[in-house]
């Protein structure tokens, strides 16, 4: 794009739902002001509540639908950091359409902390994007009148300098403003500097909500569905932007199309059939073949792949890049390319799955998907089956192919059968989709009830769907118990023992079932009841229970049960360190990954296995460093630094995977909290909240590497460090094998609810094709991953250079 030009969608072309995320609240919550008989009337500086926040479009000063509610947070700082999708479509809405948000506090008095309206179109009659700033009106509910009398926008007069880079940062975050590395981080801590010395100036008297609202490739300028485009617009006697409508924008060239008809002709195919690619033709189809699955093909390149079509049948890697080339219009054509498909060379399963990304539409090539998938194994199948429910999304009907063939395969293993129950199960509260998904859910149960006993005496078909049907019954009780725990007043220890009370008590039947349950995170194993003595609960904001199961075998199992934050996020990312550990294995490198297996049962509800660990932050405050703590289990006076050998290259090795896996998957908000270290020496990763590049810390160093880490190697001068970097070198380079694979399955989950894709699929899926540096060949990657680990060590010791010092305060 020129600077010449402007390019934009229309708002009455957009049919997606109004989303934004409601993200933080900035500055104090005063205390309510004192009573006259109090023994003082000044409030102290600030309070904690439980805040939520309360969103509902207006248009035209009425309100449309319902309103929407943020879930409780109970202490500062206050950070929602939630999705809220509206049923209302961008089409939809009008030049005087408005959101409210209003902060309820459920803590103090009436409730009511303030409230901030916004308009969702500004005078340009551009749609709104990115970070917005919105000032609250302390005591007053957000007010969605045109005009209103609770706007959020800080008036003219009262802007200063930090309203003014508020809105540059914002310009440079949706990328109307170059980046230029070096005086980005000066200019940022600059803009620090000034934001504490404003803060201390004027004091934090208000109170502010920051809200994201969502951003398209081009700006969205407004316009009324059916409005005549071709009216003459009048003449503007002011120096504002005119915006001037080409209606051929985004059309075909008829000259260009009319060439590769003919070149495209069925005459053509008698010619084509006996071509050649010369040597320099071929070094341009072997480039193009090298494309990730992300990028689209030019119009020479798909000429090119079509022209060379009969001599690429035999390269399997190359059906996918032809099928991309096809004019699925022209009957004629699509017909010649079917004819081809099924000669062709037999393509990877990796491969299938792309096949089955929105991208291609043809009923017939996503039944040859399948058809190529059959080919895989239980196992395998099991690794991409959270993005082949996904799939079903892009299906042309409710009773695909795709669909009966997750069926079939789910009816001959009963794990299989139990997880696409329940990945399916989750996607019944998408409006968009629900009666997709309840159709394979019906699938699923009529065929299994049809079911007859084995002759090897397993359960019938009625049966084992009962113990399917248990495991959500069981999910249920879990709910209403962690309800209860939460509604009793005082400390942690007093929720355990009203949750060893009611298991032992009222709910004594979750103590010992009548019949034996199949785990949900584990269907292969059949559980028996709960251990209340064993059962206890984290302390934090959510009270996740802490449920020891006994097995039919005589031993337990722990897991843990979240209700109220949506773990598909943890799901997915988990799912991928599952994978990643099984591509390295399959190249003979083990890195001693945990990946403890995570399960969502609903849109805000989960399971997670317990793996024994403890956090880094609690064992450098117990024994001040890594190795004193693993000293303790498995001590050596011969072996590297006192312990054992075996556990120092356990835990090299794993610090390795995880930094690693980290990296291409761009895994934010780290901190010593959600770093885990188990007995044995292995380090693993929890809590997966930001993804895809997004953190909440500003300056995020490359590589989610902490001091302490680098210490318990021997420092980075030493031999073990220098054997961590080789292990590190050698995983990303199997991965990056891999990275058609990953960039497959992440782009089967772009239609999902998932937060850190739905908010943007396209650049979350661009951002991780960058992390593989796909222009490198196996060499050069390993110099760039060397050099990307000396410069994320670097920041954390202070005799290296003063200009990285700012990511070693990411891990203060």
């Amino acid at each position: 794009m020129t600077g010449n030009e402007f390019r934009f969608f229309l708002s009455c072309d957009i049919n997606l739902p109004v989303t934004f995320r409601v993200d933080r609240l900035e500055g104090h919550l005063p205390l309510p002001v004192k009573s006259p008989n109090s023994e003082s009337n000044v409030p102290t500086e600030d309070r904690t509540g439980e805040l939520y926040v309360e969103c509902a479009l207006y248009i035209d000063g009425a309100q449309f639908g319902l309103p929407t509610r943020t879930r409780l947070e109970s202490s500062g700082p206050y950070c929602w950091n939630e999705l809220i999708t509206l049923t209302t479509k961008y089409r939809d809405l009008t030049a005087q359409s408005q959101l409210t948000f209003t902060v309820w506090d459920v803590s103090h008095g009436d409730g009511l902390v303030g409230g901030a309206t916004i308009l969702l179109f500004n005078r340009k009659k551009q749609l709104k994007t990115g970070k917005q700033k919105l000032r609250l009106w302390p005591g007053k509910e957000a007010d969605g009148a045109f005009p209103t009398s609770t706007p959020g926008k800080v008036p003219r007069h009262e802007r200063g300098e930090l309203e003014r880079l508020e809105k540059l940062v914002n310009k440079y975050e949706r990328g109307q403003i170059p980046r230029v590395d070096w005086l980005d981080r000066l200019t940022f801590k600059t803009m620090e500097k000034i934001k504490e010395r404003e803060s201390l100036k004027n004091g934090s008297s208000h109170l502010y909500l920051v809200v994201d609202f969502c951003s398209f490739e081009h700006r969205v300028v407004f316009q009324e569905s059916g409005a005549n485009f071709l009216m003459p617009s009048p003449i503007a006697s002011t120096n504002d932007i005119v915006i001037v409508w080409d209606p051929e924008v985004g059309k075909i060239n008829p000259s260009e199309h009319k060439q590769l008809k003919l070149a495209r002709s069925l005459t053509r195919g008698v010619i084509d059939r006996d071509l050649k690619p010369s040597s320099n033709e071929r070094k341009s189809i072997q480039r193009i073949l090298k494309y990730p699955p992300t990028r689209t093909l030019s119009g020479d390149e798909r000429q090119l792949l079509w022209k060379f079509r009969f001599s690429l049948m035999s390269e399997k890697r190359a059906l996918t890049k032809f099928l991309r080339c096809v004019e699925w219009s022209d009957v004629q054509e699509a017909k010649q390319a079917l004819e081809l498909m099924g000669k062709w060379e037999m393509i990877d399963v990796s491969d299938a799955l792309e096949l089955l990304s929105p991208v291609f539409e043809s009923e017939e090539v996503r039944a040859y998907a399948v058809s190529v998938l059959e080919r895989a194994d239980d196992e395998e199948l099991e690794c991409y089956l959270l993005q082949l429910v996904q799939a079903l999304r892009f299906e042309r009907s409710d009773k695909s192919r795709l669909s009966h063939f997750l069926v079939q395969r789910a009816l001959r293993n009963i794990e299989l059968a139990s997880f696409l129950r329940w990945y399916v199960a989750v996607e019944l509260y998408d409006p968009a989709y629900a009666k997709r998904f309840y159709c394979t859910y019906e699938i699923l149960e009529e065929n299994m009830m049809k079911m007859a006993a084995g002759v090897n005496g397993e359960e019938d078909g009625f049966k084992l769907w009962q113990s399917l049907v248990r495991q959500t019954e069981l999910t249920a009780q879990l709910c209403s118990i962690t309800r209860d725990v939460r509604n009793v007043r005082g400390n942690t220890q007093k929720k355990i023992e009203k949750l060893r009370q009611l298991l032992s008590g009222l709910l004594s039947e979750l103590t010992y079932f009548d019949e034996p349950i199949r785990s949900p995170l584990a269907p292969g194993v059949l559980i028996t009841g709960i251990v209340p003595s064993e059962s206890s609960i984290f302390k934090s904001a959510l009270h996740p229970l802490r449920l020891t199961f006994r097995t039919a075998n005589g031993g337990t199992c722990k897991i843990i049960f979240k209700k109220g934050d949506d773990i598909r996020q943890d799901q997915l990312v988990v799912q991928m360190v599952s994978l990643m550990d099984r591509l390295l294995k399959l190249e003979n490198l083990d890195l001693h990954l945990t990946p403890y297996m995570v399960l969502a049962t609903g849109q805000d509800e989960g399971m997670l296995e317990f793996i024994p660990s403890r956090s880094l932050a609690q064992i450098l405050s117990e024994h001040r460093s890594i190795i004193s703590y693993l000293q303790k289990f498995h001590p050596d006076d011969h072996g590297p630094f006192g312990i054992t050998a075996t556990c120092l290259e356990t835990f090299i090795k794993s610090c390795a995977g995880y930094s690693v896996i980290t990296y291409i998957l761009g895994i934010g908000d780290r901190h010593l909290d959600n770093l885990l270290l188990r007995d044995d020496g292995r380090l693993f990763h929890v809590d997966f909240g930001f993804i895809l590049g997004r953190d909440p810390k500003p300056f995020p160093p490359p590589m989610k590497l902490c001091k302490e880490m680098v210490e318990a190697m021997g420092g980075a001068e030493s031999q073990y460090y220098t054997r961590f970097k080789s292990y590190c070198c050698e995983a990303y380079n199997i991965l990056r094998k891999s990275s058609n694979l990953i960039l497959n399955l992440f782009y089967l989950m772009a239609g999902s609810n998932i937060p850190d894709i739905a908010s943007d699929p396209e650049k979350g899926i661009l951002k991780l094709q960058e992390k593989f540096r796909l222009d490198l060949d196996d060499e050069a990657s390993i110099h760039f991953f060397q050099d990307l680990i000396n410069e994320s060590v670097s920041a954390l010791f202070p005799q290296m250079v003063e200009t990285i010092h700012r990511w070693a305060q990411y891990w203060r």
